[in-house]
């Protein structure tokens, strides 16, 4: 799991450029990175959390160009078939399980 915050999208986008050349597929990684101007100076304690704790306590991902609903919940669930709990968590921004939009963030409900 990768959780990072740019100060522009323009940033987030070249992160993930860095990600596409490590792993082009995305199968086993999970990134949360989020725009934010506004950075916090790093403290030098590690503020990682493994995917297994974001189970556990719920995050939000960015969608990307490519993404679908059980795609994320496979990877966020091990489960494609749950795609519907991610849906049911953010009916205030999908009106359809089948589209989404690359940029748009998802709250991702934790693993029961």
């Amino acid at each position: 799991m990768i959780r990072a915050v740019a100060p522009s999208e323009e940033v987030k986008n070249r992160i993930w450029d860095q990600i596409k050349l490590v792993d082009p597929t995305y199968g086993d990684l999970l990134a949360d990175i989020r725009v934010d101007g506004t950075l916090v100076p790093h403290t030098g304690q590690s503020q990682v959390q493994t995917s297994q704790d974001f189970s556990k306590t719920g995050h939000t991902y960015t969608v990307k160009p490519g993404d679908s609903l059980s795609k994320i919940a496979r990877e966020v669930y091990g489960n494609a078939n749950d795609y519907m709990r991610i849906f049911e968590a953010n009916k205030d921004k999908l009106s359809d399980p089948d589209k989404l939009q690359p940029g748009e963030v998802l709250n991702i409900p934790a693993a029961q």
